[in-house]
């Protein structure tokens, strides 16, 4: 007999629901997020199931990991893509978990792409790079608004990131607006630190895949012209 699981993961606890061939419930559980107790309550199934499908939470590396490192046959499932069923889903955790283990037995499961854990650090490296590059935009942005408001000038950012603490004093008589703008200046200087820290480190680990070499050989003159 073909089994089917859907494993609904919140924060946490998941809810994990087995279903056979005719969409009968084998199993229905409510766990607390622990990989041995996800693992024993699959154990008696192993051999039987069809695959496991798991919602692509912000917490799913821990159990998706851990159900492959042992040999299961995991789905990751692109929630998003999800919502054009969502007329035909239930309000709850068991029911939700069902419906999962539903569509992979439909064979009309939505699912993403399981990166490498080997490789997947460099890439959440890459992501915190680009959101600590939008933070220190933010305060530039913010400090050549201050610097407007209270002169009336406009200047550019390459002319905020130079200012020393003695000539931030100059410009703002007040050393409130002084002591605010300097802090924000800091957090500039700051954020640019760690980003070029990870820069280092990602160039230091980051390596070619063979499958990209050929990218490299591909001739400007294979560019159709406009």
């Amino acid at each position: 007999m073909r089994l089917y699981c859907g494993i609904d993961l919140h924060s946490t606890n998941s809810h994990l629901a087995v279903l056979d061939e005719t969409r009968q419930t084998i199993l229905s559980r409510k766990l607390l997020n622990r990989l041995e107790a996800v693992l024993g309550c699959l154990e008696p199934y192993r051999e039987q199931l069809v695959g496991v499908a798991v919602e692509s939470t912000f917490n799913w590396y821990w159990l998706v990991d851990g159900l492959m490192d042992q040999g299961y046959p995991v789905q990751l499932v692109n929630t998003s893509a999800i919502r054009q069923y969502e007329g035909l889903k239930f309000l709850d955790d068991r029911h939700d978990a069902r419906w999962l283990a539903h569509l992979l037995q439909l064979g009309i499961l939505p699912t993403g792409h399981i990166y490498s854990k080997q490789e997947r650090p460099v890439r959440d490296l890459l992501r915190r790079r680009s959101f600590l590059v939008r933070q220190r935009t933010s305060s530039l942005l913010s400090l050549k608004n201050l610097f407007s408001r209270h002169t009336g000038v406009q200047v550019p950012a390459t002319q905020i990131k130079a200012l020393t603490p003695e000539q931030v004093n100059e410009t703002f008589s007040d050393p409130l607006i002084a002591l605010n703008f300097t802090t924000m200046l800091r957090v500039a200087q700051e954020l640019k630190a760690q980003i070029v820290e990870i820069e280092k480190t990602v160039l230091r680990c980051a390596k070619l895949k063979p499958d990209f070499e050929k990218l490299k050989e591909i001739r400007a003159s294979a560019t159709p012209s406009l």
